[in-house]
């Protein structure tokens, strides 16, 4: 590890319970927070997230100034059920409906930076299980009370559900795809112990000024992005404890582990270090047993798209 890094994650990591509400709220000094998350098909959590976040961090104590659901093209009651707990809710494609339609998490978290008013945005996954108020505190107090941390990042230790081995054994696709990237071609990154988590909160004019990789790409790109943009003292992390959510099938990880391969190519090829355009065929070809009993072939798709700098576009024409 580089010395650089190594004295970065003791001066730049925290605990989140190192971060008081009474610090926080004489740190504040009017600046206003938005708790924004995205969700598609998460009526089963949402709810209790928000009802949490609306109850101990705005009706107990004045920190979070709106609670934003960004309904991604849910089929259940996501958007309802967030709603009666008490947040605004937009619909991914009514935001911004003059631009072309995307798709994916990274997409829903780009539409929210033009309805979240904060100047801090704190971005949290709808699929917690066990949610904390603690989450949110814990990322705001890098940002609220040092003017020099423009992002801040979650790690937590992650179980697997009814696994009987050590904690970290969750977060798979961190530990073989994108920690060995972040090593090999972004060594200054290695200090994140949770890179891929969907945690974490960041200055709103700073989060506006780079682009947003579509589907599971987003949070690879931010860092990588953010780096170059602000510096890595500019970046922090947060240590959050445990966090328990959904688990996705193997299956649907691979995909998950294309698309950052694919977001570490476009970096790499946009930095010059990787020959050619850095286009790769986005076809990720798996296998199911079929009713005869034999092998079949599984074709899936996982490109994924860019959008801009929230800041570089031109308000929405009404």
């Amino acid at each position: 590890m580089l010395a650089e890094v190594r004295t970065w994650l003791d001066q730049r990591t925290s605990r989140a319970e190192d971060w008081d509400i009474g610090t926080l709220l004489r740190a504040k000094r009017g600046q206003r927070v938005s708790v924004v998350l995205p969700a598609r098909n998460e009526s089963a959590t949402v709810g209790a997230i928000v009802a949490a976040i609306r109850t101990a961090l705005r009706e107990a104590v004045p920190l979070v100034d709106e609670i934003i659901v960004i309904d991604s093209r849910s089929t259940d009651d996501t958007a309802r059920v967030a709603a009666e707990a008490g947040a605004a809710v937009f619909h991914q494609d009514q935001v911004r409906a003059d631009l072309p339609l995307g798709s994916g998490k990274g997409e829903a978290l780009w539409k929210s930076l033009f309805v979240a008013t904060g100047d801090i945005i704190v971005f949290v996954d709808a699929d917690l299980i066990g949610f904390s108020p603690s989450y949110v505190t814990g990322l705001l107090g890098p940002l609220l009370t040092d003017p020099a941390v423009a992002y801040v990042k979650a790690c937590y230790d992650r179980p697997l559900t009814g696994s009987e081995g050590p904690a970290l054994d969750g977060g798979r696709v961190t530990e073989l795809v994108a920690r060995p990237l972040l090593n090999q071609y972004w060594p200054r990154l290695a200090g994140f112990v949770q890179p891929l988590s969907g945690e974490y909160a960041g200055r709103g004019d700073v989060l506006r000024q780079v682009p947003f990789m579509s589907h599971y790409g987003v949070e690879l790109a931010l860092l990588i992005d953010l780096l170059e943009q602000v510096g890595l003292d500019a970046l922090a992390q947060v240590d959050l404890g445990l966090r328990e959510h959904t688990h996705q099938s193997t299956a649907d990880l691979g995909v998950m582990a294309a698309q950052i391969q694919h977001t570490a190519r476009i970096r790499l090829a946009r930095s010059g270090r990787l020959a050619g355009d850095g286009a790769a065929s986005t076809e990720l070809v798996q296998y199911t047993r079929g009713a005869t009993g034999r092998y079949r072939p599984l074709p899936r798709d996982t490109a994924i798209s860019e959008r801009p700098p929230a800041a570089s576009l031109q308000p929405q024409l009404v």
